[in-house]
């Protein structure tokens, strides 16, 4: 089952901008010791929107290849072009992928019934299981809760990663969907809340700098245990909120390489950590232990 926390991957590179297969074996290992319970490769965290096509199929092939089925590798695969995201999403199954993470549209702003079709068409052309990803700030797209319950009757769609934070937008899709339908969180700062009213897990940022925590903070929430959840939450609050001080995936990156799990690399548009930013990040990783 899908459930729990599901670190939203990098892709590591070298100060060239190249794919680094090395770290990017390093991390996998660093997850699968350190508690995560799936894995999302080549989501936005992963810089799908500057992966080539068969750089894409190549970091999902390695990391399922890596995993061996020891826990989920749920693929990123969406695309502004319905005819694109079908092409990713047959190649991931091809790849081995156990789930597909499909972003809705960005840039063309799709009404709620393009939507519709848009998923509806994509999991109809290919037999994998589907998880929509609403993430309006990024997009300029936002799909409605009404529109996510008439999906969650699609053969195929299992589940959104629902990324804005809202609450109240949670309970109206839990009100409308079944019972087995996978409500995830993609805010690090509410996923407690979120799987405390009934989500199944969180796709998290934070999980790439501090797996063990976020897997606990999930696995606590699920059980009922909100005392426990919330702290280890407020622990992570420093996290949550610093890994944003520029636009996901910088931060992490840069904290990444703090660590020593991979070197200085990202690729343009997309620029490294802006100095005055260095401290702030290096205290918080100091203040929840990720950094003695």
């Amino acid at each position: 089952m899908i459930a729990g926390s599901m670190v939203a991957l990098v892709t590591p590179m070298d100060a060239e901008g190249r794919l680094d297969w090395d770290s990017l074996s390093k991390l996998v290992d660093f997850h699968l010791k350190e508690g995560t319970d799936a894995i999302v490769a080549v989501g936005t965290t992963g810089e799908s929107a500057t992966l080539d096509y068969k750089e894409h199929i190549d970091v999902i092939h390695r990391v399922v290849e890596q995993v061996a089925g020891r826990i989920p590798v749920i693929a990123g695969t969406g695309a502004n072009s319905t005819r694109e995201a079908v092409e990713l999403t047959r190649n991931a199954k091809e790849a081995g992928a156990d789930a597909c993470l499909l972003v809705t549209p960005y840039y063309n702003k799709p009404t709620q019934e393009g939507l519709y079709q848009h998923f509806k068409h994509v999991a109809e052309a290919v037999d994998i299981p589907q998880i929509l990803y609403n993430v309006p700030g990024r997009t300029a797209c936002d799909m409605k809760a009404e529109t996510v319950i008439r999906l969650s009757t699609v053969h195929n769609i299992i589940g959104i990663k629902e990324a804005t934070g809202d609450l109240q937008r949670a309970k109206d899709i839990l009100a409308g969907v079944s019972s087995d339908f996978l409500l995830l969180s993609g805010d690090d700062p509410t996923a407690v809340e979120l799987i405390l009213l009934g989500g199944k897990g969180n796709i998290s940022v934070t999980a790439n700098v501090a797996p063990r925590a976020m897997h606990e903070l999930c696995a606590a929430a699920l059980r009922g245990e909100a005392a426990e959840a919330r702290a280890i939450n407020e622990q992570l609050m420093p996290l949550h909120k610093n890994l944003f001080l520029e636009a996901n995936p910088i931060p992490v990156k840069w904290a990444l390489h703090e660590m020593g799990l991979m070197p200085e690399g990202i690729r343009l548009p997309l620029t490294w950590l802006s100095a005055p930013y260095h401290e702030t990040l290096r205290q918080a990783l100091r203040q929840t232990g990720v950094l003695v």
